[in-house]
């Protein structure tokens, strides 16, 4: 709830917001140029590339990975029925509940999940700049800022 009466006190049109909110996007912006770049030097699209590093975290169920990139199921199916094809996914049941499917990288996809990580400068770049204490900082206003 304070975060919602700190928003009623900052107004819309304030230089500063509108100046953070500016600089947000440039960073946003930079960095899916940068993935989609590194996404096609794989011959991936963008959304395969992130579905493959989300992946690269941790083994899924399709239902998940659509929440995280706030997208439809359907076309999570699609992208990891592409991934598979490639040889860079594989479905298997989830031990927890053998109904549930889980996509999961394979060692191939796992190695280009890796190199596609290593392949994005922009990413580190602006990091490198702030200290590890900036960086938890930035970490916890950004948590905030989406809500975890």
């Amino acid at each position: 709830m304070a975060t919602r009466s700190a928003r009623a006190r900052t107004p819309r049109a304030d230089p500063l917001t509108l100046e953070v909110v500016e600089l947000i996007g440039s960073v946003v912006a930079r960095y899916h140029e940068e993935y989609e770049e590194a996404a096609a030097g794989h011959a991936l699209t963008g959304a395969q590339a992130r579905v493959l590093g989300l992946l690269s975290l941790e083994p899924m169920p399709m239902r998940r990975i659509a929440q995280k990139l706030k997208c439809e199921p359907s076309n999570i199916t699609g992208i990891v029925d592409r991934l598979e094809a490639r040889g860079l996914v594989e479905r298997r049941p989830d031990a927890g509940d053998r109904r549930v499917k889980l996509a999961a990288p394979t060692d191939e996809g796992l190695s280009v999940a890796r190199s596609l990580r290593e392949s994005l400068d922009f990413a580190r770049e602006p990091l490198a700049e702030l200290s590890r204490e900036e960086r938890v900082v930035l970490r916890g206003l950004l948590r905030r800022m989406v809500g975890e």
